[in-house]
Parts: structure tokens; C-alpha cells; sequence
């Protein structure tokens, strides 16, 4: 099973932080795998073929043989769990826990700054207007826990690299790249982030004109 053919299905703006995830996943993994775009505008992710992939009819879908899984967090801990290679989570119970919380947090909450800093500012360069009161609440929320978890000027959130810095990094850019006002101890956590090798490779993709 290890060696059936891996394929991921990503957005084809290159813009879906979850659809990053697990890119970067793969390539820390060193796993060759084909990636296949998917114009969620158009709605390609609702076509049959795909939809009889993915369960959730979203990006990221990985499939690999005859096995096919959607949702970013799951899809980096199944390649975690199957594949050698550098691990993406920690290898202690507390520490992956740790990472998980992240990640799962990251991804149910703090919608309002999903909501007025897409990730088009990442990865298009956008500028966005001035952030609403819920938005910079949320932000002010998200400085706390980040800052917390990035204890004694830790360069990572469990010590060594983790699969959730990676989300951590990107949701932190959403206001870094807009230029709102981020603590400069996160600043340079993002920017650390950023500068990863198999973050760079999601980075310089490609990317169609919005």
C-alpha cells in the first residue's frame, strides 16, 4: 500500500491554506506524488469524479491506490502515521496533542479574520480594509494563544518543527501581509516559517490571474 500512487487534489488558485498543509506534508515526507488542480469557482469540486473521491467535496483530497481521504489535518496525520521520513507531528502524545489542538483550532475558529484577510493577501498580494472590531478581537486573540505557545522565544510551537507551524505561520501572514499590526516576536516566527524549503515550493506555484 505504501507504494501505490499518490495524488493531491488542491485548489487551482494555489490559494487553500489546508490545500498547503498538506503539500508541504508530502514534500517534508520526500513522497513523489502528483498534484491535480481543482477551480472551485466554477465548481469542479461538486462534478461526479470528483465528488465520488471526496465525501466533504473540498480541497485538499488526497488519494493514494484505492483510497482516498479529504481534510487537511487528517490527510497529514495518515501520511504521518504510513509513511518513513521526517515525522510532521511530534513524536511524545502530549506534544502531537499539542500540535492537534492547534491545528483544529486554527481551522474552527477566528473566522472573522478568515473572513476579511483571504488568504488573496497571501498569495496575491490584496490589500484588505481596516480590520472590523470582531476582527481585530480575534486577531488580539490569536497574538495571546500564538505568543503562549511560542514559549522562551522557541523558534517552533512543540520544539522541534511540526506540520502546525505551518498553519500557525499562514494564519498569522493573513495580517502580517496586509500590514496590520502583528507582535514583532510572531512576525519573525512567520517569517522563519515561511522561509522553509517545502513552504517555498507551495509559494512560488504558479498562480492564475484572479
Amino acid at each position: 500500500m505504501e507504494h501505490a500512487t499518490l495524488r493531491l487534489y488542491v485548489d487551482a488558485q494555489f490559494a487553500s491554506p489546508y490545500a498547503m498543509s498538506a503539500f508541504v506534508a508530502l514534500h517534508e515526507k520526500g513522497l513523489s506524488f502528483e498534484v491535480s488542480t481543482v477551480d472551485l469557482a466554477a465548481k469542479e469540486n461538486h462534478a461526479d469524479d470528483f465528488t465520488s473521491m471526496s465525501i466533504t467535496r473540498r480541497v485538499p483530497t488526497l488519494v493514494h491506490g484505492d483510497f482516498s481521504l479529504s481534510e487537511s489535518s487528517a490527510i497529514t496525520e495518515y501520511i504521518d502515521t504510513l509513511f518513513p521520513g521526517p515525522p510532521l507531528y511530534p513524536v511524545d502524545p502530549r506534544g502531537k496533542a499539542k500540535a492537534r489542538q492547534v491545528q483544529a483550532w486554527l481551522r474552527s475558529d477566528l473566522m472573522p479574520i478568515r473572513q476579511e484577510r483571504s488568504t488573496e493577501v497571501v498569495f496575491y498580494g490584496s490589500k484588505m480594509p481596516t480590520l472590523s472590531s470582531a476582527a481585530q478581537e480575534s486577531a488580539q486573540k490569536l497574538f495571546s494563544a500564538a505568543e503562549s505557545l511560542l514559549v522562551d522565544d522557541s523558534e517552533n510551537l512543540c520544539g522541534q518543527w511540526c506540520i502546525a507551524d505551518v498553519d500557525l505561520a499562514v494564519m498569522l501572514n493573513r495580517l502580517i501581509m496586509n500590514g496590520d499590526s502583528v507582535p514583532e516576536k510572531l512576525i519573525a516566527y512567520a517569517q522563519r516559517q515561511w522561509l522553509r524549503p517545502t513552504v517555498q515550493l507551495w509559494i512560488n506555484q504558479t498562480r492564475p490571474l484572479l
